[in-house]
């Protein structure tokens, strides 16, 4: 009786293994399914091209699978170039691209099928031989050269090398049941050994892993296309001029002191501070301006329509609320801009209304008093310091207004202004516990030298820096030295009352450690509190002091 159900037992076997296709151990790999090889070549394609893309974006080539389509262009007959023109239009360009991605999917597909079958060479071949006609497409067209085909030969290896990864874990796991079930079944089963629940799953994990990188990979080099279009647009604009258009500022605005912040900031060293993770990129193609809300009429700007209005140089001193006392997240620039009084008065401000709000294009809501519009520079501004405002200081378009700290006024990358109510909106910062109004305070600041300088006893020491008072002007600063009296600096030439001021004083150090204060006074009398206030909920306040060693 043993030896019959032995025999039986082997018969069955030989049947199942006949059925499922297992005459010989190197048939094994050849029983993963046929969607596991599609999963396989598609998420291979999708990563080696995401990563290609990545890095053409990156050194700013051109695409791959745009070279392609090009050497496509050039060689398709005349005839049918006609014929798709005719039959596509404008979107020919589209429906090409769209081929060669199908093209690309079904042999990416064949190549995915063939690995999990353990057909690897063969596939790894057919993906080279593409790779090969893919990196030569562009050579001798455009001045293309042999750096064209890096990004191609890079995106190919990427795609192997994640095909050999998941035909790898396709591969079906060691079964896990009793040799008895697994004889009793094998009849039922028939055909192809399916891939085990627990390889199935691993598959699957890693597969979504590929095309999660390849998406990630996609959209960064989507965005870091559009950084570099949109900074290039940039360089295009041509800034109107100014109505009447401002000389140089007067070198007697200088107090002589090397080592003070000039008086015209560089762009490259203005401050930066907004809610954006990245400064957002803002083609002037799809750019507008809406002015609504408490106005007697609506307005919508384009950026053309925005630089044929009537033009203004103002300048300009902007500060962060942030601003540690002695801080440097303060500059002066000379703005071009339209008059934000203008336009508003333009729309027909409700008598109700108190508030403007400026929105970015990220989000970012700032709104300040109806009544700081009182004849001040305020503008809507599209230039900086004679070059259209740079990326990340609002191109195409920022708020600036004077005397008013730029939490609740300074929206860069602006899209909308809203005439409103305090009771009706708060801005971004206001709910977070930030003070609705921010006027400028006056304050003073110690440029040189540093705190723990050490200076040459018994020589002329040169101290400076700048003041500022928004709208009110500086009238003096003083300077005390080891707690003494306070004496008065010299000062560099009033310019405006909206930008800061340059002052300088000069004295012989004593051997020994020695205490620097400054503090300014305004044109309406106000002197600057030695009361040490940190920011938040305004400005921060109190003497600048720097501690210093003279020997």
């Amino acid at each position: 009786m043993s030896g019959g159900q032995n025999v039986a037992v082997s018969n069955i076997t030989e049947s199942a293994d006949s059925a499922r296709g297992e005459d010989s151990p190197d048939e094994g790999p050849q029983q993963v399914p046929v969607w596991a090889g599609a999963v396989t070549g598609a998420v291979a394609l999708a990563c080696g091209l995401a990563f290609a893309e990545l890095v053409t974006s990156v050194f700013e080539w051109e695409s791959p699978l745009v070279q392609v389509g090009n050497r496509v262009v050039d060689l398709v007959p005349k005839p049918m170039r006609d014929w798709a023109i005719a039959t596509f239009g404008t979107s020919d360009k589209v429906v090409l691209l769209g081929g060669v991605s199908i093209a690309l999917m079904l042999v990416a597909v064949l190549a995915g099928i063939w690995m999990v079958r353990g057909k690897r060479v063969a596939a790894s071949v057919l993906i080279g031989v593409v790779l090969l006609v893919g990196s030569l497409a562009p050579l001798g067209r455009g001045g293309s050269g042999p750096s064209s085909m890096v990004a191609t030969i890079l995106g190919g290896a990427v795609a192997i090398g994640v095909m050999w990864i998941l035909a790898d874990k396709a591969a079906p796991l060691a079964p896990q049941q009793p040799p008895s079930q697994q004889v009793a079944s094998a009849p039922e089963r028939g055909g192809p050994e399916p891939m085990t629940g627990a390889s199935r799953r691993r598959f699957l994990v890693y597969s979504g892993i590929g095309a999660g990188a390849a998406a990630v990979s996609a959209g960064l080099s989507g965005w870091i296309r559009s950084q570099a279009a949109v900074a290039s647009e940039r360089l295009g604009v041509n800034l109107p001029r100014a109505l009447r258009p401002r000389g140089d500022v007067s070198g007697s605005v200088s107090v002589g002191v090397d080592g003070v912040s000039p008086f015209v900031t560089p762009n490259e060293d203005f401050f930066r501070i907004d809610t954006a993770l990245v400064s957002p990129r803002v083609s002037i193609e799809d750019w507008s301006m809406r002015v609504h809300g408490l106005v007697d009429n609506e307005i919508v700007l384009n950026y053309e329509e925005l630089l044929d209005r009537p033009m203004v140089e103002a300048d300009i001193t902007i500060a962060c609320v942030s601003n540690e006392v002695g801080g440097d997240l303060i500059g002066t620039a000379r703005w071009l801009g339209t008059r934000l009084d203008d336009l508003l008065d333009e729309a027909g401000i409700a008598p109700s209304a108190d508030q403007i709000i400026g929105r970015s294009v990220d989000g970012f809501t700032a709104g300040f008093p109806t009544d700081v519009l009182d004849g001040r520079d305020a503008l809507v501004a599209v230039g900086m310091n004679g070059v259209p405002l740079p990326l990340d200081h609002g191109y195409p378009a920022r708020l600036i207004v004077p005397g008013v700290y730029g939490y609740v006024s300074a929206t860069k990358w602006l899209s909308d202004i809203e005439v409103s109510t305090f009771a009706d909106f708060e801005g971004y910062w206001i709910p977070r516990g930030w003070d609705a109004e921010a006027p400028v305070v006056t304050m003073s600041r110690i440029d040189v030298p540093k705190s723990r300088d050490t200076v040459a006893a018994g020589e002329t020491l040169s101290v400076g820096g700048v003041a500022w008072a928004m709208n009110r002007g500086i009238d003096k600063v003083q300077v005390s030295i080891d707690g003494g009296p306070w004496e008065d600096a010299d000062l560099g030439e009033h310019h405006e009352n909206t930008t800061w001021r340059q002052w300088g004083y000069r004295f012989v150090p004593e051997a020994g450690r020695h205490e620097i204060k400054a503090r300014a006074t305004d044109t309406g009398g106000y002197t600057q509190t030695d009361d040490q206030v940190r920011p938040g909920p305004n400005a921060a306040t109190g003497h600048h002091t720097v501690r210093i060693t003279a020997g």
